[in-house]
């Protein structure tokens, strides 16, 4: 598939119905929190946007995703897509791209949002993401925002279609162990809700 014939692919094929709740929650922690379910938008939650990349890369499109900052309070050390809080009055698209901007330096004007997936709500955190995907014709000029930014992961999209790629592990959470299921990307270990947008959108293939 040429990167123009994805990029209809992708603006048809979220203008349907999405795979929703059942895809995230294919990469949801084991056991499920009581009470949570990824749709669910409940008072009081804050709103934010993420932006899903794509561009050519040299064996196909590709998806940047940042390592979050040691010092940041909320999934310090994690692997993420580029995103933030929602600002009052401000369209969820376009926090989606601002925040992208700010955290990675790419151009939003270059950058065609295509569609949005299912919003999530994250517990740790207390948001509710609402996830853009987006498409650029080249691979951006990165310049990482120190202080939020550690790194970037560059994903590319076959290794998240492919099932060989998933793995599980087990991590503690309030002092009970849980089962994790994550994407290894180059090694890297992609899991929670990056993990459960991500499971969405390899489902729209």
């Amino acid at each position: 598939m040429t990167f123009g014939a994805l990029e209809a692919f992708l603006r048809a094929r979220l203008a349907a119905p999405l795979p929703g709740p059942s895809a995230q929650l294919r990469f949801a922690p084991r056991p499920v929190r009581e009470g949570w379910e990824p749709h669910l938008d409940p008072p009081g939650a804050r709103q934010a946007a993420a932006l899903l990349l794509l561009y050519p890369g040299t064996d196909g499109a590709v998806i940047p995703l940042t390592v979050r900052h040691d010092a940041l309070p909320h999934h310090a050390g994690q692997i993420s897509l580029p995103g933030g809080r929602i600002d009052p009055g401000e369209a969820p698209a376009r926090a989606a791209l601002r925040e992208a901007a700010e955290e990675t330096g790419l151009d939003p004007d270059a950058v065609r949002v295509v569609g949005a997936l299912s919003s999530l709500w994250v517990v740790v955190s207390n948001h509710v993401v609402r996830p853009f995907v987006g498409v650029t014709d080249r691979r951006p000029e990165f310049r990482l925002a120190p202080r939020e930014v550690a790194g970037l992961v560059e994903a590319p999209l076959d290794v998240l279609r492919d099932p060989q790629r998933v793995g599980w592990t087990e991590r503690p959470r309030e002092g009970v162990v849980v089962r994790y299921p994550y994407f290894d990307v180059g090694g890297q270990h992609v899991w929670g809700a990056t993990a459960m947008i991500l499971s969405e959108f390899a489902e729209l293939f």
